[in-house]
């Protein structure tokens, strides 16, 4: 009699029946909380789908006297993302010094640092595109300031767990000579730490360049506030150009930040 050898362990088979259970009661219960229901959108698939085809398809391009002002937003767009990420880099180094406990000269604020990081991080680019619309209007104005803070509070993290990361002899070794802070934070966090910060601000712009076009369309500028007014005059075949030419342009710069990141992290 031959024995069965089984392909997956009986233990990690449990395991992975039991997240099964488990994301099914989830769903279960997540759609009784909001009233999901499957079948309706089955049943509302017809008009979904005659939406998409009448409405969205084909494609259409703008008045030939508007190309030009789609291709400019385009490039504020772009503009808005790489100065933003650029400005919150500087602002979010300077600050990760005194958030990292092993480099800060005050180590008793690092967790006040990193607390204060973690506030702005968790408030969505978006809420803080609506809160600053109230008070600077529509423009890149609003856009830039709500990437800046997302931004800054993300590379703040980012830059102080790559500080914890570094070996603190060369650190110890600087102060235990009379090495100032400035002088530590040059000649042995700066070196240590550079591919890391790169690496963090490269994939922050790729990030700043979805997101910009999400706050563009609530006023923030750029090529979402473009795609938005289509929108809004019903000119759903204008606006599906736009989206595959936002699609294409964020494609591209993944590529570019991808393979940068690559070459950073050799």
């Amino acid at each position: 009699m031959t024995k069965r050898i089984p392909l997956i362990a009986r233990d990690l088979k449990r395991l992975y029946t039991g997240f099964l259970i488990a994301a099914v009661v989830l769903f279960v219960v997540c759609s009784l909380l909001t009233g999901f229901n499957v079948m309706t959108l089955i049943q509302n698939g017809d008009a979904f789908w005659k939406f998409i085809t009448e409405d969205f398809l084909p494609p259409a391009l703008p008045k030939a006297s508007r190309i030009p002002g789609v291709l400019s937003s385009v490039l504020v767009t772009l503009a808005l993302a790489m100065s933003s990420t650029t400005v919150a880099a500087i602002l979010a180094f300077f600050v990760a010094l005194f958030g990292s406990e092993k480099v800060s000269p005050f180590p008793r604020c690092a967790k006040f640092v990193r607390g204060f990081a973690t506030f702005l991080r968790n408030i969505p680019a978006l809420v803080w595109a609506f809160i600053l619309f109230s008070s600077l209007g529509i423009g890149t104005g609003v856009g830039f300031v709500a990437l800046c803070i997302t931004s800054f509070a993300f590379m703040v993290r980012a830059f102080v767990e790559t500080m914890e990361d570094v070996s603190q002899d060369c650190v110890e070794s600087l102060q235990a000579v009379g090495a100032t802070f400035p002088q530590r934070v040059a000649q042995a966090i700066l070196p240590s730490c550079l591919n890391g910060f790169l690496s963090w601000f490269l994939y922050c712009v790729e990030v700043n360049i979805r997101a910009s076009t999400i706050v563009g369309m609530v006023g923030g500028g750029g090529v979402g506030l473009t795609l938005f007014s289509y929108i809004k005059s019903f000119r759903y075949d204008i606006a599906l150009s736009i989206i595959l030419l936002i699609a294409a342009m964020v494609i591209v710069v993944d590529q570019i930040t991808s393979r940068l990141r690559k070459e950073i992290l050799k």
